[in-house]
């Protein structure tokens, strides 16, 4: 049995420089090239090395990237395999979204001079003594990641002195003994294509992922369960809502009014605070500071202004705005915890602050662990964690405690009926009017909504594909935002009708619910999809997956609960009551 090096799909680094000479023939003549630029990089100029000077250069830097394989989520940096070193290169500096996602960017032992050719040029050579440990335990380690597919180039070398790059992959036996030498060679042409545009310079990655069609496919399955919604709503609205507030309107006599049913009967209960709405206010905080930062993100990210090129920009952008947005996380949850009724004004902020953000770090600290035991760059360094710490105590919590004082400092919010004193008995319920029935069946259409572009963003973080299609994102962003608004209102209205004032817990879960079936299609999609193997990589494929639908319910649950915290407020608002 041999482990073959796999003749595979690139790796990050010889992806950036397929792109960069495919970039370097932009311009017409045979010598020299257009403006190398990419989004968030300074345009560079690239000529002969005879003609290099101040506004031009001759040497093409090339850095390496971490490694990955589709059955391990542990990456590894380029240094962690015994393959040939840069002699000198400084390495570059990397942004807190890089260092998050486990970047890490090391100076090449590739060197190249624009449109020079090279063949099968030798950069160095590994010799290994499988009787001496140290060699042997590196060798062992490159035959484990040849077997778990992680990406790196290597071809077989008739003649080690003279390589001459022909033959098939070369392969490792494991009953090999004695010397091992494995020669690291490469090849570079340069091909000038002036049909290439500058607006089209990502067009060979983007069409050779082929997810356009399916991605229009999303977006009108989104906006027909939208359309559908909305036609409900407005036929409640318009219709039936109309019609049942002219009817309430008209009772002026005490007969009619003893005559009352339906949603009016409930209008002395309707906003009587929720048990535990300590814990509601503070998960509508963190939910609402989630929800500014990833409407704000996508925005950025369809302007531009985090293209996939400038690598980390994305997460750095999520982080930052999370950190900045305290002070409306504090004063949502004071503004609502003090409507509530409310008097423990320090538990409350202290809450806000620690408890959604420390369950995330506890979870995203235990992955770490993980990571740093197998020796993976996606490993957190200590010093970024303890800068992440600063962050949030130095920074986020300060604004929290500032939103807090200014949302207990106003007074609580007015509504436009009164809460009786003695609170009204329900009475008994249908199956379908039941709490738990109907938060099951809100979270289906918003996740009806999203579960195509699901596959997408899963494959991105999973399978190591290129996501750049923030349009269709920011697109499903907003179906999905008018569509748990939509459903979470029109259970609302039932349930009302059926006198059920319990509306705000129920708003609430119901929309984030939909968390629920994102958790159920991540199983899916790992047994599915994925060929991971290894408990490590398991673990921490589900502790990631655990974060991300936390944030997604506390960010669903929050657009469900002001939907219908606008909706009660509007209906008894033009309704007259004694």
């Amino acid at each position: 049995m041999s482990a073959r090096l796999p003749v595979l799909s690139p790796p990050r680094w010889p992806r950036l420089l397929l792109l960069s000479l495919l970039l370097l023939g932009a311009a017409p003549g045979p010598r020299r090239s257009g403006a190398f630029y990419l989004p968030g990089l300074a345009p560079v100029n690239f000529c002969d090395e005879e003609k290099k000077s101040d506004e031009c250069k001759a040497e093409i830097e090339l850095f390496v990237n971490r490694l990955d394989s589709v059955e391990s989520v542990l990456p590894y940096e380029y240094t962690a395999f015994d393959f040939c070193q840069a002699s000198e290169g400084k390495r570059p500096s990397e942004n807190l979204g890089q260092v998050l996602f486990g970047e890490r960017i090391e100076p090449s032992p590739y060197k190249f001079t624009f449109n020079k050719e090279e063949t099968c040029k030798l950069v160095c050579t590994k010799t290994y003594h499988t009787e001496k440990a140290e060699d042997k335990q590196k060798l062992e380690f490159l035959k484990k990641s040849m077997l778990l597919n992680y990406q790196h180039h290597c071809f077989k070398h008739t003649h080690i002195d003279k390589p001459d790059c022909s033959g098939p992959p070369m392969d490792i036996s494991n009953k090999a003994s004695g010397e091992i030498k494995i020669a690291y060679t490469y090849s570079v042409s340069f091909k000038e294509d002036d049909k290439i545009r500058w607006a089209s310079r990502w067009d060979y990655i983007l069409e050779s992922m082929p997810h356009t069609h399916i991605q229009w496919f999303s977006i009108m399955n989104s906006l027909v369960i939208v359309l559908f919604l909305s036609g409900m709503v407005a036929m409640i609205m318009l219709r039936t809502l109309h019609k049942d507030i002219a009817r309430y309107n008209q009772m002026d006599s005490t007969e009619d009014a003893q005559e009352e049913f339906g949603w009016k009967l409930v209008h002395g209960d309707i906003f009587r605070p929720p048990r535990k709405g300590m814990l509601l206010s503070v998960f509508l905080g963190s939910g609402t500071q989630i929800l500014i930062m990833t409407f704000v993100t996508l925005f950025f990210a369809c302007l531009g202004f985090l293209s996939p090129a400038n690598r980390g920009a994305l997460m750095t952008c999520a982080v930052v705005l999370w950190v900045l947005l305290g002070t409306p996380a504090g004063y949502v949850a004071a503004r609502f915890y003090k409507s509530f009724g409310g008097e423990k004004w320090k538990t409350n902020v202290l809450l806000t602050s620690f408890l959604c953000p420390g369950i995330v770090f506890a979870d995203f600290f235990i992955m770490n662990l993980i990571l740093w035991g197998e020796g993976s760059s996606a490993a957190i360094p200590f010093g970024t964690l303890v800068a992440i710490l600063a962050l949030w105590f130095c920074i986020s919590v300060p604004l929290t405690f500032i939103g807090a004082y200014f949302g207990f400092k106003k007074n609580a919010i007015e509504h436009p009926v009164r809460t009786n004193q003695i609170p009204r008995q329900i009475p008994e319920q249908s199956f379908y009017t039941k709490p738990l029935p109907g938060i099951v069946m809100g979270g289906i259409l918003p996740f009806g909504c999203i579960f195509i572009q699901l596959f997408f963003i899963l494959n991105s973080i999973w399978s190591h594909q290129m996501y750049y299609m923030f349009g269709f994102l920011f697109l499903v962003f907003i179906i999905l935002v008018i569509t748990c608004s939509e459903a979470t209102i029109l259970l609302c209205y039932f349930h009302l009708c059926a006198e059920d004032y319990h509306w705000q817990w129920r708003s609430f879960l119901t929309s984030g619910f939909t968390a629920v079936y994102f958790l159920i299609y991540a199983i899916h999609y790992f047994f599915s999809k994925l060929q991971i193997t290894g408990t490590a990589s398991t673990i921490l494929y589900f502790g990631y997956t655990m974060i991300m639908v936390l944030i997604f319910f506390l960010f669903t649950g929050t657009i469900g609960f002001f939907a219908c915290f606008w909706f009660v407020t509007k209906i008894y608002s033009v309704v007259k009551v004694d």
